[in-house]
């Protein structure tokens, strides 16, 4: 059962959050991928968003680029936590989604990590952390991690 949801605006978002998708793999925790777009299927979004913890998720991955609503607006439908990913997207390059992202009223909390490659493997690694608490197999790769990046 998938514990992480990640999530993006567009079929051509699918690269941009790659990294993320391969480090999820890397430390095996089950993930589902979803394309829902908040803009063009705001029913869609809303529905992910009260659906998502009754499907077994805990941890949600949102990345969008422009004005990047997507994690705010699932943040909004759920209790579970919300990592938003800005895309580098647009003549801002991220910038914008940057913005958006790390910028939300009190009440709807969304964790942003950086723009692009860096931010997508950081997402999917504080969903490690978050994940850890409660699953050791988690905590382990994830500890097996941090040790293989010190040894660079």
């Amino acid at each position: 059962m998938a514990l992480v949801g990640v999530v993006i605006g567009s079929k051509t978002d699918t690269e941009l959050i790659q990294p993320a998708l391969d480090v999820l793999r890397q430390l095996d925790i089950d993930y589902e991928l979803s394309i829902v777009s908040a803009h063009r299927k705001p029913e869609k979004a809303r529905e992910y968003g009260l659906e998502a913890e009754k499907r077994g998720l805990k941890v949600i991955i949102a990345a969008a680029g422009y004005a990047a609503h997507l994690p705010g607006v699932l943040a909004s439908w759920t209790s579970l936590p919300v990592i938003g990913v800005p895309l580098p997207t647009g003549e801002l390059k991220g910038v914008d989604a940057l913005l958006s992202i790390s910028q939300m009223p009190a009440g709807v909390p969304v964790a942003c990590v950086g723009i692009g490659a860096s931010g997508a493997k950081n997402a999917a690694l504080l969903a490690a952390q978050i994940l850890s608490s409660e699953h050791k197999g988690i905590k382990e790769a994830f500890r097996q991690y941090k040790q293989e990046l010190a040894r660079g």
